[in-house]
């Protein structure tokens, strides 16, 4: 038995009322909610050890060093990657995104192609366009289905020798569908073409392990992952990350300086310059440690029971339509015949329940749907069937009250 009741005990802000209801938490896909551990490790740094880290002989700045680092190793062992020193800390998915996007503006060069597809984010689209329009490079897109799945049969006619980088979600954050990365990577690299997988969406659900998956760069965010904003990773293989340059200059990353030349650091300090976010990367690793504590694959079954649950509730009200049949994590994206999302979303808030309404940062898909946009109910491993019940009810009670 999946102990719930438990785990919500750890996390205090599910205690909450929202405009005089227990809230009911399903924006998970936008961030997750932070357990106790995690903020008690923050309170800890700031109230026993805040010190800047590598460069002070003091104890201080030696105990963040060390926990830091730490924290680093815990990442590496979480993604399998081969070395520490392919982890690197970032702000966050998009960060990382745009470090290795600002490293390709100087490897590719006009004519060169770069494959996106049609289930990303944002901030896998736009950097990437920022690229083509500064290098020449041109942008191919995998085509989406009407069942939220990448048209794979295009990939492969769209994978060429010209490719030289593939960029794809391991799953979409607006629709939840899981996609075939390993597939896409092992065509990728039949080409000489590096891949890069967005794993921000998959990382509350599943535990990717970089090795298996043989991917070159992988990337993810700490906020959906039961840890805190402003923090995040970027695995990349030892060969491609001494092939990019530096993305920022500072302290930290040189190893000389002088007004004549500068030397860089070796990996990871060559792209981490300045004080880093301490604090923040340490209790990244104290959440992986509380949800690999839970593990991955006991969250992944009673999320999918979640799902299916809410999935099946849903279908039960007349004009609600389900975007995304395939393979995905937990969550819901739909639509209300006659409805707009957002007059559903505010009714559900004054209810108690938070979703997410909108295009959700993927506007090319709800283009591909020629919708304004979807309502996401997204669950995590501490929500329960009551609270699908409650989310159910609220959605009738908004569907009668705009009707």
């Amino acid at each position: 038995m999946f102990p719930v009741d438990t785990i919500r005990a750890d996390f205090p802000i599910l205690k909450r009322t929202i405009n005089g209801k227990p809230l009911v938490y399903f924006d998970n896909a936008a961030t997750s909610q932070t357990p106790q551990v995690v903020i008690d490790a923050i309170v800890d740094y700031y109230t026993n050890y805040n010190a800047n880290i590598h460069r002070g002989v003091h104890t201080l700045s030696q105990e963040a060093t060390d926990k830091y680092e730490e924290a680093r190793i815990k990442i590496q062992h979480h993604f399998n990657a081969k070395h520490a020193y392919e982890m690197l800390f970032t702000a966050g998915t998009t960060h990382s995104i745009n470090l290795v996007a600002s490293g390709f503006s100087s490897l590719l060069t006009k004519g060169d192609e770069i494959i996106v597809s049609a289930l990303e984010h944002h901030s896998n689209i736009v950097p990437w366009q920022l690229v083509c329009e500064k290098t020449g490079a041109i942008l191919r897109v995998i085509p989406m289905d009407e069942d939220g799945s990448l048209r794979m049969d295009v990939y492969n006619k769209i994978l060429t020798q010209k490719t030289k980088l593939v960029f794809c979600n391991h799953v979409s954050n607006a629709l939840g569908t899981i996609n075939p990365i390993k597939e896409i990577i092992h065509k990728a690299h039949k080409f000489g073409a590096a891949v890069l997988i967005d794993g921000a969406q998959a990382c509350p659900h599943i535990k990717p392990d970089v090795q298996d998956l043989d991917v070159d760069f992988y990337v993810a965010s700490a906020h959906k992952i039961c840890g805190p904003t402003g923090v995040g990773i970027l695995y990349g293989k030892e060969e491609w990350l001494q092939k990019l340059p530096p993305y920022q200059g500072g302290g930290e990353m040189i190893e000389t300086v002088t007004f004549e030349k500068t030397t860089y650091a070796g990996l990871p300090h060559k792209f981490e310059a300045g004080t880093p976010n301490i604090c923040d990367g340490i209790a990244f690793g104290v959440a992986l440690d509380y949800m690999n504590a839970i593990g991955f694959e006991n969250i992944a079954a009673y999320e999918n029971d979640l799902l299916a649950y809410g999935t099946q509730k849903l279908q039960e009200i007349a004009g609600v339509r389900i975007y995304g049949s395939v393979a995905k994590t937990a969550v819901i994206s739909f639509t209300i015949e006659g409805i707009h999302p957002y007059d559903i979303g505010v009714i559900l808030d004054k209810l108690g329940v938070a979703v997410r309404t909108g295009h959700h940062c993927a506007q090319p898909i709800m283009a591909f749907y020629k919708i304004p946009g979807t309502v996401r109910a997204s669950f995590a491993f501490y929500n329960t069937k009551e609270e699908i019940d409650i989310f159910i009810e609220a959605v009738k009670k908004a569907k009668m009250m705009l009707s």
